[in-house]
């Protein structure tokens, strides 16, 4: 059963290096669903692929010239991978004390992580069938142990797990460049792609897969247990349409990334959802449905923004979400 996603939330990345300042910023602007906010401009372990290799269990990865390398040991750059999240969470602790509604932390998914992980031979795990699968089981374990760490210093929360897969696309249709640039890796079988995803989303019962790639595969990660899937609204064509309608008529929550990710100057908050009403009525959809369908997010990570513009992407997503509740038509 879905949980009942309240109505605008953030991605996860938010400018910046001061972990306070962040976590003061989404519970301020979220009351009702916060998430762990990311830093990567602190540098290498704060960026999503070396913040989520140092939760990994019995697999350490270290930065080398050409990215992150999977090795024998945890070395410097795993140990501050996990001194930062530590930071990171003990900011979200100080700024929920007694909070009871949904929280979410945010991961890379295995697929995004196979692809972005080199093996000691400098390419990418994903040539690897064997090391797709213990990364995957490596990843659920530690996040089984992120999570039950967040619930610890959140007691009252309910965890919303969202898996980051920015790469899936190019996974599943063999566009992942090997070391050499010259050429591709072979695209990975659709079940063992949907299989891996439904094992790692079973650690937590609720659920979000984003991705703000285009093409994102809605049917597959409904298939694989996503209860929602956050996307970049932008980038939806109308070949998207059939797939969007089984999806909101199975249940599956759209976090739709309507407010920009970077600096620019936005619209009203009724203007940023007007491509939501829009295809709602291309869908035949009924106007009653939106605001038990469709949860208001940035684009996409707002790493790259401004401070100033970050806080007022957040506090327009949830005026953006008012508008839509308030009138859907």
């Amino acid at each position: 059963m879905n949980p009942e996603f309240p109505p605008a939330t953030g991605v996860g990345s938010l400018p910046g290096g001061d972990a306070r300042e962040a976590a003061k910023t989404v519970t301020g602007s979220f009351e009702d669903f916060p998430h762990l906010p990311e830093l990567p401009a602190r540098g290498p372990g704060a960026d999503m692929i070396g913040r989520t290799a140092g939760m990994l269990v019995e697999m350490y990865a270290r930065v080398e010239p050409s990215g992150w390398r999977l090795g024998d040991r945890p070395g410097r750059d795993t140990k501050r991978a996990r001194s930062w999240l530590g930071e990171d969470l003990d900011a979200l602790e100080e700024f929920t004390q007694e909070y009871d509604g949904l929280l979410k932390v945010q991961a890379v998914g295995p697929w995004t992580l196979a692809a972005a992980l080199e093996l000691r031979n400098g390419e990418s795990a994903l040539s690897d069938p064997g090391a797709c699968r213990d990364l995957a089981a490596s990843l659920a374990e530690g996040l089984r142990g992120h999570l039950a760490d967040v619930q610890r210093r959140v007691p009252g929360a309910q965890l919303v797990l969202q898996l980051d897969e920015p790469s899936l696309t190019a996974v599943l249709r063999g566009q992942v460049k090997t070391a050499s640039g010259y050429r591709t890796h072979r695209a990975v079988d659709r079940q063992i792609v949907e299989a891996t995803l439904r094992d790692v989303l079973a650690v937590n019962p609720a659920t979000v897969v984003h991705s703000c790639a285009p093409d994102v595969p809605f049917a597959l990660l409904r298939r694989a247990g996503a209860n929602a899937v956050s996307f970049d609204f932008a980038l939806l064509t109308e070949r998207d349409d059939e797939v969007i309608g089984e999806a909101v008529e199975a249940g599956t929550r759209l976090f739709a990334g309507v407010v920009p990710g970077t600096d620019t100057a936005l619209s009203d908050p009724a203007g940023s959802v007007m491509g939501v009403r829009t295809l709602w009525r291309r869908l035949g959809l009924s106007p009653a449905l939106l605001a038990e369908a469709v949860t208001v997010t940035p684009a996409c990570g707002l790493a790259g923004a401004s401070p100033a513009y970050a806080r007022t992407a957040l506090a327009h997503c949830v005026r953006a979400a008012r508008s839509l509740a308030d009138d859907p038509e």
